[in-house]
């Protein structure tokens, strides 16, 4: 008995605060009926056993690592002018991309009809100077850039998920479902997670609850006892993204894939991305659907947005 409670207090000690063990395995990557190109073919992939974030990360962590590190966000500093060429030097202000929902419907072929860059928005003023997350401490820290993830993943001791880790884990252990969930969008007539009802982008009903981040235990959890896989916030991954990584994967099986080498979008050419999973409060059936379990999202690496967050995992056991 002393042996077995020893051995316990062992395991115990070794157990990541706040992670979920994820054993490994092989499961259908992508999406045959998203609609979304860069989701196909859907091919077998591989994953070892690996800890992960039960949760996004949030408020009051990212706080806790601010106050341990005096770590500055992308979104708080002046742009550099060699980043963005050709912008005027008045325009180089700290901010970040806010959610601005316009009085009417809008085309959905210009996202300026909705997102706004706002002077003095971060981590901590998500919708600009004027607020505050006093209210929002157990919610996804939001704002983040890739590289303050990074950065923050470097003070915990943890990494930025593969995107086939984070498609693995937001499956909690189901075979082919269209959400992280099952099949249907509102089991048991009602959601499951934190997506944008009503009209996009004018008219959010809120009829799960929230318009708006949420806190990260609003909404049930998915099978592996991970929160917010689907909705509330965008989450960083550490793949680039390519819009061909699947097809140079067709008709094999690939091991703990690492995504590629580069990046390469061609909507922006020009722009470093990397791939972001999940979707987030803003994803509605008309728009987006990245709620869908094996659909992709991305984001250039020094961007940030009032729905963009990220999760750690953990190597081995």
């Amino acid at each position: 008995m002393i042996a077995m409670l020893a051995a316990f207090t062992v395991a115990c000690r070794h157990e990541p605060q706040g992670m979920v063990w994820i054993r490994g395995g092989t499961f259908q990557m992508g999406c045959r009926d998203c609609g979304m190109p860069d989701t196909l073919p859907v091919h077998t992939v591989s994953v070892d056993g690996f800890w992960m974030d039960a949760t996004p990360v949030t408020n009051v962590q990212f706080a806790k690592f601010v106050e341990a590190t005096r770590y500055v966000t992308v979104a708080e500093k002046k742009p550099d002018p060699r980043d963005l060429p050709g912008v005027a030097p008045e325009a180089l202000v700290a901010g970040s991309a806010v959610f601005t929902p316009p009085k009417n419907p809008v085309p959905l072929d210009d996202i300026g009809n909705w997102w706004t860059y706002v002077p003095g928005a971060n981590w901590q003023h998500p919708e600009g100077p004027s607020s505050d997350i006093r209210s929002r401490m157990d919610h996804p820290v939001v704002h983040i850039a890739y590289e303050d993830a990074e950065a923050y993943a470097r003070w915990a001791g943890g990494r930025l998920p593969t995107e086939a880790e984070f498609e693995y884990a937001a499956r909690g252990g189901l075979e082919g479902k269209r959400y992280a969930w099952g099949d249907e969008m509102k089991p048991g007539g009602r959601y499951v997670a934190n997506i944008f009802q009503g009209h996009f982008p004018n008219g959010d009903t809120g009829e799960d609850g929230y318009k708006g981040t949420s806190p990260v235990h609003a909404f049930p959890p998915n099978g592996y006892g991970l929160y917010d896989m689907s909705g509330n916030v965008w989450q960083w991954t550490s793949d680039w993204y390519r819009a061909d990584t699947y097809a140079a994967r067709a008709g094999t099986t690939v091991k703990n894939p690492v995504g590629p080498e580069s990046s390469f979008d061609p909507q922006e050419p020009e722009a470093r991305k990397k791939v972001q999973r999940g979707g987030s409060y803003l994803c509605s059936e008309q728009y987006c659907q990245r709620f869908l379990v094996g659909s992709r999202g991305k984001g250039e690496i020094r961007s940030s947005s009032s729905n963009l967050s990220f999760r750690l995992v953990r190597s081995g056991r």
